[in-house]
């Protein structure tokens, strides 16, 4: 999965007026690979390339106990919602952004082959869509679209900022699909992953500050946007 993880960040934006900005949403919907990213980096997780281990892609993520067990995930959504909740002063918008991290592992379970784990321990989870590249390419579009799309139905402002946002999107995913398979060390391969999800980061931020939602009116819109 990865487009598809931001579908719950504009879901949340789309649904609940006091959720933070998109992009502190999308931070949030990510937060889990940015951290196994820092984490590979820093040598506590590992991943490598094996050709074929999948139908869609040659990722063996073979050891990821902090950043993909459901504990972690949990942790890392607990922390984010409380920093959330009291850097706005607003619980609904912490726990919108917990929701959405805790959201990470629930669409990983359903496309990875058995890598994930509840708390780091021998016992592997995934349901393996990879391999089903029929199945998972329309659901990830669905996803992403669906939730996007909504998005839009939800909220005011000028159209380019989330239609450039959504092409990026969908340029980035289509590479990953259809380009040359990755090559090169674990570090060159999150280092990449980092500068995608910044790029789509930033464009979430600029989107946001560009769109309101609609039951915000009038004057109310300045003193409730994040």
């Amino acid at each position: 999965m990865f487009i598809g993880h931001w579908a719950p960040a504009f879901a949340a934006a789309a649904v609940a007026p006091e959720s933070p900005r998109l992009g502190t949403l999308f931070i949030a919907a990510q937060l889990v690979d940015w951290a196994f990213a820092l984490f590979v980096l820093g040598g506590f997780e590992n991943l490598r390339l094996v050709p074929g281990i999948t139908a869609m892609n040659p990722l063996d993520l073979y050891h990821m106990p902090l950043s993909h067990s459901l504990l972690g995930t949990a942790v890392f959504a607990l922390v984010f919602g409380v920093a959330i909740g009291v850097g706005l002063r607003n619980a609904v918008a912490g726990t919108w952004a917990a929701v959405v991290v805790l959201s990470h592992w629930l669409l990983d379970l359903l496309v990875h082959r058995p890598d994930l784990t509840l708390a780091g321990g021998d016992e592997k989870l995934g349901w393996g869509l990879w391999d089903y590249p029929g199945i998972a390419i329309p659901l990830e579009l669905a996803l992403t679209l669906g939730a996007f799309i909504w998005y839009l139905r939800a909220t005011k402002g000028p159209l380019g900022p989330p239609l450039i946002l959504i092409a990026v999107m969908l340029a980035l995913q289509a590479f990953s699909w259809f380009g040359p398979e990755p090559q090169g060390s674990p570090v060159a391969m999150v280092l990449t992953m980092i500068f995608a999800f910044a790029i789509v980061t930033a464009l979430a931020f600029w989107v946001g500050r560009t769109r309101w939602h609609k039951r915000h009116v009038g004057l109310a819109v300045a003193s409730v946007r994040r």
